[in-house]
């Protein structure tokens, strides 16, 4: 059977779940076995002391910035239909819920994509901090904060022709970049000594995000439906999976609905057979106020920069999207200030508190 016929039979709404869950699945298997973390690698690099996680983000943010641009020269993927290249983007959003998501992620310890992953292991403050910021996101993108959030996103536009900068660098350029990142990650991984599956891993979970792109592509030149050419992203695809369960009684399988309980399942197989699965909860140490104050902004700031530290910073980022990598540095940005202000003992907080 090929894939016309597939699609015939099952549908592509179904064929899309399909991909969305497999994607998913391989990307919470390498996630969690990597430690992938955004979170990590910023008070790791701002602090001074850029080690192994460091490595990691690099690992995985190179491998999906090489794959996707080896898909986009090699005519695999058809970037003139991409929302991230082909819609109006906002640099004010980017600016601000950059900042506000990386600040967010500093207080509720972890991103959305690690967040989620987290919670598959056992961590109960990351899931009701994931329910937050699923909730929050809803409310930004649909609910009572979507015109606060337009009218932020408006201060600064930039036109669908203007959002993507592959025609400032050389031929090649983004693939090149890719592979400067990529040393520069060796380079870290051989100095502090990174496990070698945990690189492994987290060049597995950059790839991930190729294969996203790949996938939906494919079957998007294969189908006389409309398909959205997509790859991971998961504020956006979590509050549409929440609020679809809450409000209608089935909820129509798409690559948005496979991604996210994909993610679930993949960090909870590998968290069970490598025996990282374990049980946490809130603690008089851990603070719960601040895990909810963080995963408030992460909502409310991914949605205004048009996505989360995986689907802005590194799906966005692959793509090589303005608003993307504008987003992404301002989450370092962001995340490099919280951690000054309230964790680093070096910093204010810490200076005042001893």
């Amino acid at each position: 059977m090929n894939i016309e016929e597939l699609i015939d039979v099952w549908g592509d709404e179904n064929v899309a779940g399909i991909i969305g869950l497999f994607v998913g699945l391989l990307f919470g298997i390498f996630a969690q076995q990597s430690r992938f973390c955004l979170r990590a690698a910023c008070v790791e690099f701002w602090r001074g002391k850029a080690k192994s996680t460091f490595a990691i983000w690099l690992f995985t943010f190179s491998a999906a910035l090489i794959a996707t641009q080896l898909l986009i020269s090699t005519s695999s993927l058809d970037i003139s239909s991409i929302r991230q290249l082909n819609a109006v983007g906002s640099l004010s959003g980017a600016i601000i819920g950059g900042l506000l998501f990386g600040s967010g992620m500093i207080l509720a310890k972890g991103c959305a994509s690690r967040l989620l992953v987290l919670s598959a292991t056992g961590n109960m403050r990351a899931l009701i901090a994931g329910l937050v910021i699923t909730l929050v996101a809803q409310a930004s993108l649909r609910g009572g904060l979507s015109p606060f959030r337009e009218s932020l996103s408006s201060i600064w536009t930039l036109q669908s022709h203007e959002r993507g900068f592959s025609s400032w660098l050389p031929s090649q350029g983004g693939l090149i970049l890719g592979i400067i990142l990529l040393i520069i990650g060796i380079v870290y991984a051989k100095k502090y000594h990174l496990n070698r599956w945990q690189g492994v891993a987290a060049l597995l979970t950059g790839s991930c995000v190729a294969l996203g792109w790949f996938l939906t592509s494919w079957q998007a030149d294969n189908t006389f439906g409309i398909i959205s050419i997509k790859s991971i992203s998961f504020t956006g695809p979590s509050a549409d999976t929440l609020m679809g369960l809450i409000n209608r009684p089935s909820l129509p399988f798409s690559f948005d609905v496979g991604l996210v309980p994909g993610v679930f399942l993949g960090s909870f197989l590998a968290s069970v057979i490598s025996k990282q699965f374990k049980w946490q909860q809130f603690t008089q140490e851990t603070r719960q106020s601040r895990y909810l104050i963080g995963a408030s902004m992460i909502g409310f700031g991914s949605m205004l920069a048009g996505g989360c530290a995986v689907g802005a910073g590194v799906t966005g980022g692959a793509l090589l999207s303005i608003t993307a990598w504008v987003a992404l540095f301002f989450m370092w940005l962001g995340a490099g200030i919280t951690d000054w202000l309230i964790d680093n003992p070096k910093g204010i907080y810490g200076k005042l508190a001893s």
